[in-house]
C-alpha cells in the first residue's frame, strides 16, 4: 500500500484550523473530517501551544447535558474524593505497622547481656 504524500501547513494554516476548532469546540475526529488534519497532527499543534479542548464527547451534544448517568458519575466521583485520603492513611499505617510493629509502641529491643 503506497504512503499517501505529506501534507505541510504554514504556521497560518495551523493558527487557522485551531482557532477554529477552538471556537467550534470540534473533537480531532471532526477536525479531520473538516479539514483533513489527522488527529495526531491536530493534537501534535494543540500542545505545542498549550491549548485544551474537548475529550470524546462534549457534554450537552446529543443529550441533555444533566441526564442521570451524569449526576450519578459526579455523585460518586465526590464521594471517592471524600473517602481515599481516610483510606490511604489507614493502608499506609498497616504498611507501616507491619514494618516496624504497631503505631504507638517503641519497638522492643533486646536487652544487653552482662558479662561475668
Amino acid at each position: 500500500m503506497a504512503k499517501r504524500p505529506r501534507k505541510t501547513y504554514t504556521e497560518e494554516q495551523r493558527q487557522e484550523i485551531l482557532a477554529a476548532a477552538q471556537k467550534e469546540g470540534l473533537t480531532a475526529l471532526a477536525v479531520q473530517k473538516k479539514f483533513g488534519v489527522r488527529p495526531v497532527t491536530y493534537y501534535s499543534w494543540r500542545k505545542k501551544k498549550g491549548l485544551k479542548g474537548p475529550r470524546g464527547r462534549r457534554p450537552g451534544v446529543g443529550s441533555t447535558g444533566g441526564d442521570l448517568g451524569t449526576q450519578v458519575r459526579a455523585r460518586v466521583q465526590a464521594r471517592v474524593r471524600e473517602m481515599l485520603p481516610g483510606i490511604v492513611r489507614e493502608e499506609v499505617a498497616g504498611y507501616l505497622d507491619g514494618l516496624f510493629g504497631r503505631a504507638g509502641k517503641a519497638p522492643r529491643r533486646r536487652a544487653a547481656r552482662k558479662k561475668k
